[in-house]
């Protein structure tokens, strides 16, 4: 025989088995009780932690107690979620009063990137480079008749330095004087494939670098055509550059 259940019985069941169980959150006792308030506590640590990793800067008791529901005991919270990643890559500090995630001290050595800061040329340092690249190969009192001054030690010491200049050759000439020219280092950093592809007069022009209305007889040489110069001496062995370049650079200094 089969007995049919009653809707409305099958109602008043289910609204008694509610309240029954809200009861028992509320006085905290009965299974149903712990349950939730475990279940709370755990939503509020994924939301103050979810605060504090997203936070630019630290926070402190105050905004956080803001942010999360009133109820929530934010000291005790903080002091869960520090013992929770005490022993992970990152771990959970107070720094003035504020909280803030951090990386462990023990794992810092993996993220040190060392980087090497570009040293900034000086305009003189600049105007010697442009001289350079254009004139190839040129000597240094040519840089200087073309500069209107010296050239200091310190500019041409400070481009062999970067590695954007190298020496080219000695001129047959009294003194045997250097000569200078670019690197592939140079071409690599301003992203030339060759010296050929610097700006030219119209270039220049266009971007703005030179004023349309130039002196009769101006001219920017072509770097496509910077070969050793008639009666140069190609420097081949490199092992002789750099003292060379010390004892030839031992003179007076210029004022860049």
């Amino acid at each position: 025989m089969t007995t049919e259940t009653d809707p409305i019985t099958d109602a008043i069941a289910r609204l008694r088995e509610r309240a029954e169980r809200q009861g028992a959150a509320e006085t905290g006792s009965g299974e149903a009780g712990p349950r939730l308030a475990v279940d709370a506590e755990r939503q509020r640590l994924r939301q103050l932690e979810a605060l504090l990793f997203a936070a630019a800067e630290p926070l402190d008791i105050e905004t956080l107690q803001a942010r999360l529901p009133a109820e929530a005991e934010i000291e005790k919270l903080l002091a869960t979620l520090a013992e929770d990643y005490a022993e992970r890559g990152v771990r959970l500090v107070e720094v003035g009063g504020r909280w803030r995630f951090e990386t462990a001290p023990d794992l810092a050595a993996l993220l040190e990137e060392v980087k090497e800061e570009p040293r900034r040329l000086s305009d003189a340092g600049l105007e010697t480079l442009s001289i350079i690249a254009y004139h190839q190969p040129v000597t240094r009192a040519e840089i200087e008749e073309i500069r209107g001054v010296a050239v200091s030690k310190g500019t041409i010491d400070l481009l062999f330095e970067i590695g954007w200049i190298r020496l080219r050759g000695r001129r047959r000439s009294p003194g045997r004087p250097v000569t200078y020219g670019t690197t592939d280092a140079f071409l690599d950093y301003f992203g030339l494939s060759a010296i050929g592809d610097l700006p030219g007069v119209a270039d220049l022009k266009a971007a703005g670098l030179l004023d349309s209305r130039l002196p009769p007889g101006f001219d920017v040489p072509d770097p496509g055509l910077s070969t050793p110069g008639e009666g140069d001496e190609d420097i081949d062995d490199d092992s002789d550059q750099p003292d060379f370049h010390v004892d030839f650079l031992d003179g007076e200094d210029g004022e860049d």
